[in-house]
């Protein structure tokens, strides 16, 4: 079935099957120009499902693009999230938004997010992201339909690395169980997840045995022939009494010669050079407005830096990072510092590392790099979250030292349940990594930005939490706590590179915040800073406190030199780098000797300020003492796609927000008492 008029009920378009084959061969095209402009994203899976992804939007689907709310339209549920820019090639070939708007693919307020947002974008059914949900919801959508009496079928685009997640066989059990034959699944297998061969991470075959054993219709098909994938699509819109899977043998980084059955191309995107080669094999290079379409990304780029730059708090000078001849910073990305620990540390025969398909992105790996020896201690578990964090804590259970990781967003959410019972109830020592924690991720989107994840682990009882500043910090707290800490703990790291303000001499005590003060202005910016043990420190008088964690911490530090340049104010700042348990004494000292503290956390308000101010009500030395306090941190909102220092300053976490913050509470510091109510009276 063609496009259709939902009105009228006549066909808006059709296509042959070479005029589908053609169409895919653009999307490709497109999509290496919007990936090359976006500068990330995913090329290798976004290839392997395009021929899927033109014969269903442009002749199997039934939909209207003038009507995207159509209640008897298809609905099209993108469970393999990280394949977004398939998904809006699909809708723009279709007709539901303009072709050459795709190209501002995971930029600032972009429609087109890292990851599919149905709020964002129209045509986008539900927003995912986070592997293995989508065919829940489509069992969800289709018991719906079957209840509303409507006829409509629901579409669930996985892949085959998707697999290994449990909740995916929940779903299918339950539509076996249900005959949802309204249901039509489809698995792009094209074999290949970030960590190599789906067989070598985690084998998901027999997939076709599998899904039978669940009371599903399987077909297999060649996922690039054309000509099999309009009639499998036909064949499975007929099928009744059952709901359909379609098995798509299918090729990553199909159609670009050098991206062909190659893992690296998994999150990896072509630069300009490559680009060029990309087009030229796909055949494109003639059709497509290349240069236009990159000079629309680059407009689109200027305008929202432009726009975002006009909302940033007003100082008299640019205090941002190396953008003066001296308070010259280092950059390295805080979670190489995990993988520094491990590789030092992991010949403890009792160390055992968990992979979760992001094993050298969050530097894990790096346990057993160039080791052969520890091979056996390594463990892959696939993209399986829950049972790879009860695993652990069986092993804890029997003497070993499991560290256990992945994005922050899925090792601390998506298994809470796991962490909660198996984990913290019965005391285990498990270490689990929440790598590419708060805003790092950027382009990826919301979906992989965890801004909640210490709520959780915060409240748990048993566990420690962690949060190091930089990759320094961030190697001797995994050091800690993987050797020395006794039970459940967390740590929380950044994944892009973060500013470098410790160093091997710098004084790293879990559960005591360090101290900073600026010294004077340096060439280099850490330099210009002295850190120290905060119950070794003197009051020297400042005027206010800054208490940060995390890649925060430099912002403070940033913002206390801001405050001094600009204000003249000396402010105490607290890398209160261990949150659970938090040091009590540093922030009482605080409040009595400086009578002001600003909380800065790259995390949604609470997580450190709750903390803080928590200690502070019930302390009885505070009683009867003025303290005035404020926060910064994220404001009850989801993340956005775009660069990771762009999103510093879209959701208000950066230095100059946090100077202005404390220039604010420093006026009403020095305002007489009950100044502010006599005025109001008069």
């Amino acid at each position: 079935m063609p496009l259709i008029d939902s009105s009228t009920g006549n066909v808006i378009r059709g296509y042959t099957v070479e005029q589908l084959r053609d169409a895919a061969r653009l999307m490709r095209g497109y999509d290496m120009v919007a990936l090359c402009a976006a500068g990330s994203g995913h090329a290798g899976g976004t290839l392997s499902i395009m021929d899927i992804t033109a014969a269903l939007y442009l002749h199997a689907a039934h939909h209207d693009p003038s009507n995207p709310a159509w209640p008897d339209r298809d609905r099209i549920v993108w469970s393999a999230g990280h394949k977004a820019p398939s998904l809006y090639l699909g809708l723009a070939f279709a007709g539901f938004c303009a072709l050459e708007d795709v190209v501002t693919l995971r930029k600032l307020g972009s429609p087109f997010q890292g990851h599919p947002h149905c709020l964002k974008l129209s045509g986008v059914e539900v927003s995912t992201g986070s592997l293995g949900q989508g065919l829940s919801i489509s069992v969800g959508m289709a018991l719906a339909a079957r209840l509303d009496g409507r006829n409509h079928k629901i579409f669930c685009l996985m892949g085959d690395g998707e697999q290994q997640e449990g909740q995916v066989w929940e779903a299918a059990m339950e539509a076996g169980h249900y005959n949802l034959d309204n249901l039509i699944a489809v698995i792009d297998c094209n074999r290949l997840q970030i960590d190599g061969w789906v067989k070598d991470v985690m084998e998901v075959e027999p997939l076709a045995d599998k899904y039978e054993s669940f009371g599903w219709n399987v077909i297999s098909v060649d996922g690039h022939n054309m000509e099999a994938l309009v009639a499998v699509f036909e064949d499975a819109r007929q099928s009744e009494g059952k709901p359909v899977v379609i098995l798509a043998d299918t090729v990553k980084g199909k159609g670009v010669s050098f991206m062909e059955n190659q893992a690296g191309w998994h999150g990896k995107v072509p630069n300009r050079e490559e680009l060029t080669l990309a087009l030229r094999g796909l055949r494109v290079a003639d059709e497509i407005p290349v240069e236009r379409l990159l000079e629309r990304a680059k407009a689109y780029q200027a305008e929202a830096e432009q726009k975002l730059e006009a909302r940033m708090p007003h100082v008299s000078r640019n205090y941002w990072w190396n953008a003066s001849d001296s308070m010259k910073v280092a950059m390295e990305p805080t979670r190489k510092g995990l993988g520094q620990s491990l590789a030092a540390n992991g010949g403890d025969e009792r160390v055992v590392c968990l992979g979760l398909d992001i094993s050298g992105s969050i530097t894990i790996s790096d346990f057993y790099a160039g080791k052969p020896e520890r091979a056996s201690r390594w463990l892959s578990m696939g993209i399986a979250e829950q049972s790879a964090t009860s695993a652990a804590a069986g092993l804890a259970r029997e003497g070993k030292l499991p560290v256990v990781g992945s994005y922050a967003t899925f090792s601390a959410a998506r298994n809470l349940d796991q962490i909660r019972v198996s984990v913290c109830y019965s005391n285990l020592n498990v270490l689990i990594v929440g790598a590419h924690a708060g805003v790092s991720v950027g382009p990826d989107g919301a979906t992989h930005q965890a801004l909640e994840d210490l709520f959780a682990m915060m409240g748990l009882p048993n566990m420690s939490v962690v949060v190091p500043c930089d990759v320094v910090e961030a190697r001797k707290a995994t050091t800690h706590l993987l050797l020395e800490q006794v039970g459940p703990k967390y740590i929380r790291f950044a994944r892009e590179a973060t500013p470098i303000v410790t160093a091997d001499a710098t004084p790293f005590v879990f559960g005591k915040a360090n101290r900073i003060r600026l010294r004077h202005q340096a060439a280099n910016f850490a330099e210009a800073f002295e850190t120290r043990l905060d119950e070794d420190c003197r009051d020297e008088g400042e005027d206010l406190t800054i208490i940060a964690c995390g890649p925060e911490v430099p912002e403070a530090m940033r913002a206390a030199w801001i405050l001094r340049q600009e204000y003249g104010y000396a402010t105490r700042i607290l890398n209160m780098h261990t949150l659970k348990p938090i040091d009590r004494e540093a922030i009482v000292r605080a409040a009595l000797e400086t009578g002001a503290i600003v909380t800065a956390e790259e995390h949604q308000i609470g997580a450190l300020a709750g903390q803080v101010s928590l200690v502070l009500t019930e302390t009885p030395r505070m009683y009867g003492h003025p303290i005035i306090t404020a926060a910064i941190g994220i404001k009850d909102r989801f993340g956005d796609s775009g660069a990771p220092w762009e999103l510093v300053k879209e959701l208000e976490v950066s230095a100059e927000h946090i100077a202005v913050k404390a220039a604010e509470l420093m006026a009403h510091k020095r305002e007489p008492v009950g100044a502010a109510s006599h005025a109001e009276r008069a």
